[in-house]
């Protein structure tokens, strides 16, 4: 299986209460498995369509522009743009 793109992080602001970062996730993109150590908030700059891997399985997600969410800590997982344009969204991370 063929290695996917990376999507392209950009730190915003962080301070002592929230880090605030954009992802932008290419056609195919993808974050990479990892694990939020904080709580975060994610709100999408654009629609898209994702796919969310975790240990248990993965879940197709269709992301509105403007549809945000919130997360607890702890969960590894790893997020695919599986549509055909570039979804972007803003992180918070909550300190």
């Amino acid at each position: 299986m063929a290695e996917r793109a990376k999507a392209v992080r950009t730190a915003i602001e962080d301070n002592p209460r929230v880090a605030i970062t954009e992802w932008r996730f290419a056609p195919g993109a993808e974050t990479g498995w990892h694990r939020h150590p904080l709580d975060y908030v994610v709100v999408y700059r654009t629609a898209g369509r994702m796919r969310v891997e975790t240990k248990d399985g993965a879940s197709p997600v269709e992301i509105a522009e403007g549809a945000s969410f919130f997360r607890k800590a702890g969960i590894e997982h790893n997020v695919i743009n599986t549509g055909e344009a570039e979804v972007i969204f803003v992180e918070t991370e909550i300190k």
